[in-house]
């Protein structure tokens, strides 16, 4: 039997004449769908929609329940923590954020040292879209980097987590990427970030996973993790299980939030607004940069230039050659930050 969703049922009894008497927006009750698939789906078992049900509501409720024990499922490509460090514009730092893991925060510090010897940065990108990993110490030990005091940073459930005094802390400032797939210790430290100071969370709402789990035993000898507690940053602030609002919007369609992550540098690109108010590429324009050539003058045109002592460099002027165009930015978010980043440097630089 075909794979088939709950969601796909529900869709289909909707549209079914006499599923409901009154057209409402509300969706059919879980028990009721289920009841009737189960009694007229032809080949479908128990056991199968059981599985479908149960995968559809992890699936739905994802990093805030899940099972835990039985068989592991495979693992895909091993992600680093620190999945990408640059230059931009040659001196603002780009860190991107792969897994929240171990040793995060030495890379993380590594690269800025690093990138620091060869260009005078004024500030820092840190990249937490699509971070994935659930290290809660991780993020901690990432925040802690940018505190020069000791200072409550992070409790998730094993107490709270302080920052250490010192002298070397991280001083530049910080513009902190996130959206819908920044969830748990990701959103944690951006928001995080945002409370002690250091820095600006720009890009969308995230996914409000940043939550303490409590483990339920199941009668297959699994556990459930619900979670039951919101994770508490700085002062105790509580995180919302809405997510973190960024102090600057900005919502990239769906379709193409990943394809300027995967590649933010590439020709101009015009963005139309979608109806949710995201912006949304429709077309590249692709421009070239190669030089004009010099117009060629005819056999008669030469004739007369030399019977008359015209000046052929005045008469047939080559056009200007231009240099080659750098690659614009065209990732919204990214380039938000960037601009943001180089305004803050301005701004410093003229109080001093």
């Amino acid at each position: 039997m075909t794979r088939i969703s709950l969601a796909i049922f529900a869709a289909v009894l909707a549209a079914t004449p006499g599923a409901r008497a009154v057209a409402t927006n509300d969706p059919p009750e879980f028990n009721e769908v289920l009841s009737l698939v189960r009694e007229h789906l032809t080949g479908a078992t128990d056991a199968e929609l059981n599985r479908m049900a149960v995968e559809g509501l992890l699936t739905a409720l994802r990093g805030k329940v899940s099972v835990v024990g039985g068989e592991v499922p495979p693992g895909g490509a091993v992600v680093e923590p620190l999945a990408k460090t640059s230059v931009l514009e040659n001196n603002v730092a780009y860190l991107r954020v792969g897994r929240m893991g171990q040793p995060l925060a030495r890379d993380l510090s590594t690269a800025l040292t690093q990138l620091g010897m060869t260009n005078k940065l004024i500030g820092l990108v840190l990249d937490l879209r699509f971070t994935a990993g659930e290290d809660y110490a991780a993020a901690a030990a990432v925040a802690d980097l940018f505190q020069a005091k000791a200072r409550p940073l992070l409790d998730w459930g094993n107490g709270v987590i302080d920052s250490t005094a010192k002298t070397d802390a991280v001083k530049i400032p910080v513009a902190v990427l996130v959206n819908h797939e920044s969830g748990g210790p990701a959103e944690a430290l951006a928001g995080l970030l945002r409370e002690t100071g250091v820095g600006l969370i720009l890009g969308s709402q995230t996914a409000g996973r940043a939550m303490i789990g409590r483990e339920f035993p199941l009668r297959n000898g699994q556990r459930l993790r619900v979670a039951t507690l919101p994770v508490k940053i700085a002062d105790g602030l509580a995180l919302s299980p809405q997510g973190l609002k960024p102090d600057i919007e900005i919502a990239v369609a769906v379709q193409e939030e990943r394809t300027f992550w995967d590649e933010p540098y590439g020709p101009a690109a015009r963005l139309r607004v979608a109806g949710d108010g995201s912006l949304s590429l429709t077309n590249q324009v692709s421009g070239t940069n190669a030089p004009v050539p010099r117009p060629r003058p005819s056999e008669a045109g030469l004739v007369r230039a030399r019977r008359e002592g015209l000046n052929l460099d005045r008469e047939f002027p080559e056009a200007p050659r231009t240099e080659p165009a750098r690659p614009l930015l065209r990732d919204p978010a990214l380039a938000r930050a960037v601009d943001l980043l180089k305004g803050l440097a301005v701004v410093r630089a003229s109080r001093s």
